[in-house]
């Protein structure tokens, strides 16, 4: 026991001259390398996958179910077999017409995400199809196509939507907001319950922030409108904090009973108008193509 070898502890070895690389530390064993870890791929959440499946669920079990009643209506005669069919496809084909124009809605959302990532980070080509792809689907950018085709830069690119269409549909959208705050004033100043002026902003906001989508070319159903009132939300709830205050400090400087119930009324009417622009300019923001700043 005595003559065994005395377990070798760490030690630099030196295997290049002192102008090589840095020493390295052997402790006296083989390390393995370990390659570095790919990162893991890209799964559907568990509520997307439960959703996806019930979703599959009914179509398959109704397709089936469809499908086997049509075999039983032909075999008791042609004229209740094609009527039966023409009903099931034209059933079938309505619910699947509706789902494709909702993929259609966030494809086209995605979209513009992908157009302000590209001129963020300056590639050039997928900026100027973006643009292309953009300009074709909206009537005040179509004329501009030849020129976005001849551009040599982003910036020039950007230079030339910021010049031309951007402009006119920020415009256009600033109008789509005034027309909503006359019509939110003018409801939420006689409305005798504040539950149906949120109901009232509620759906005035919802239908304004579609049609500035579809200024932008935009046609989102309803999952495409749910993202895009989830992008504007946080901003107007920063808003809606500041018009709360704005409401009480009014209501305070009135003392007299006739004069703080019609000018709290008015408040509240200036305060779903001041919000629906806001949203107005928001929801624009949200469907311009370009990066802001």
């Amino acid at each position: 026991m005595s003559d065994a070898e005395p377990p070798r502890g760490p030690r630099i070895i030196l295997e290049e001259e002192a102008s090589g690389p840095a020493p390295r530390l052997d402790f006296g064993w083989e390390q393995a390398v370990v390659p570095a870890a790919a990162p893991p791929p890209a799964r559907l959440s568990g509520p997307v996958r439960a959703v996806a499946g019930l979703g599959l669920l009914g179509l398959g079990l109704g397709a089936l179910a469809a499908g086997n009643y049509v075999a039983d209506q032909f075999a008791r005669g042609p004229v209740q077999g094609w009527a039966t069919l023409a009903v099931v496809a034209g059933g079938f084909g309505l619910l699947l017409s509706g789902l494709w124009s909702e993929l259609r809605g966030l494809a086209a959302i995605r979209a513009v995400d992908r157009a302000r990532a590209a001129f963020a980070r300056g590639d050039l080509p997928t900026s100027r199809a973006e643009a292309l792809r953009w300009a074709g689907s909206v009537a005040e950018a179509a004329p501009l196509q030849p020129a976005l085709r001849q551009a040599g830069s982003v910036a020039e690119l950007r230079a030339l939507l910021e010049a031309g269409p951007l402009p006119v549909l920020e415009a256009r959208a600033a109008a789509l907001g005034r027309a909503a705050a006359v019509q939110g004033f003018a409801v939420t100043a006689v409305s005798p319950s504040p539950g149906l002026d949120a109901l009232v902003f509620a759906w005035r906001g919802v239908r304004l922030v579609r049609q500035v989508a579809a200024l932008h070319g935009l046609r989102p159903g309803l999952a495409g409108t749910l993202a895009l009132l989830r992008r504007v939300m946080a901003d107007a709830a920063t808003v809606a904090a500041t018009d709360i205050a704005v409401d009480a400090a009014a209501r305070a400087l009135l003392s007299n009973r006739l004069l703080e119930q019609f000018a709290g009324e008015a408040a509240a009417g200036a305060v779903a108008a001041r919000r629906l622009l806001r949203l107005a300019r928001v929801a624009a923001e949200a469907c311009r193509i370009l990066p802001p700043g």
